[in-house]
């Protein structure tokens, strides 16, 4: 038996997550990190469509593979369509996690069988790309990767964790204050992306930008 671990990963309108994470413990996706970042679209982009607020609530989960793929297949009926996010939700595979994690999310796991689970596997070949810069720049790396080919993407503030291996690369600084920015992208332009912003904010730039992407299992609106 499968003891698979995968990660949900939602952006919604702020002031949704908590709905979401209400949701997801229904359908036994029990274990959510909640915190807050902020669309890429133009301030005033969202006054002219009234709205209001770029804010986005940010809600990772953890759950057992079976019962993501479960999720997914009764999707319609988990989250109907009079409850819309507005997001998105990208599914990601975990490579390795602590035997007692997958433990606790496989005790209460919905037994499915072979043939109910749902073949997920990066149908749409897309790539959550990770971008990690110095404080200030992810507007002007949004401008490179739209150029690129990217339609949007969601910024989270951070800080440097062990600061001081980064604290100087080259002639350049890298800052304790960080903006990572997530783009999701079709395989097809996911390299072009890359090489475009690595080539101007990369880790030799003023921007000191950390670049890798990750292939998705599924991506969808919600």
């Amino acid at each position: 038996m499968s003891k698979k671990i995968m990660v949900l990963l939602s952006i919604v309108e702020l002031g949704k997550g908590k709905k979401l994470i209400k949701e997801l413990n229904n359908v036994k996706v029990k274990v959510n990190f909640q915190i807050v970042g902020f669309g890429t679209a133009p301030t005033e982009m969202m006054d002219i469509f009234g709205l209001g607020t770029n804010d986005k609530d940010i809600v990772i989960s953890l759950g057992a593979e079976r019962d993501i793929r479960d999720m997914m297949a009764k999707f319609g009926e988990v989250f109907q369509s009079h409850s819309k996010y507005g997001g998105l939700m990208i599914i990601l595979d975990v490579s390795a996690a602590s035997r007692v994690l997958s433990e606790i999310l496989n005790f209460n796991s919905n037994q499915n069988t072979e043939k109910e689970a749902l073949n997920m596997q990066n149908e749409h070949h897309n790539n959550l790309i990770v971008i990690s810069i110095n404080e200030g720049y992810s507007e002007d790396v949004m401008h490179v990767a739209r150029k690129a080919g990217a339609t949007g993407g969601t910024v989270i503030k951070g800080r440097f964790a062990d600061f001081e291996q980064f604290a100087e690369f080259g002639d350049n600084k890298a800052d304790e204050e960080r903006e990572m920015l997530l783009i999701l992208a079709p395989s097809k332009v996911s390299k072009q992306i890359m090489e475009d912003v690595n080539s101007e904010f990369g880790l030799t730039s003023q921007a000191n930008g950390i670049i890798f992407a990750l292939p998705t299992e599924k991506a969808f609106k919600i």
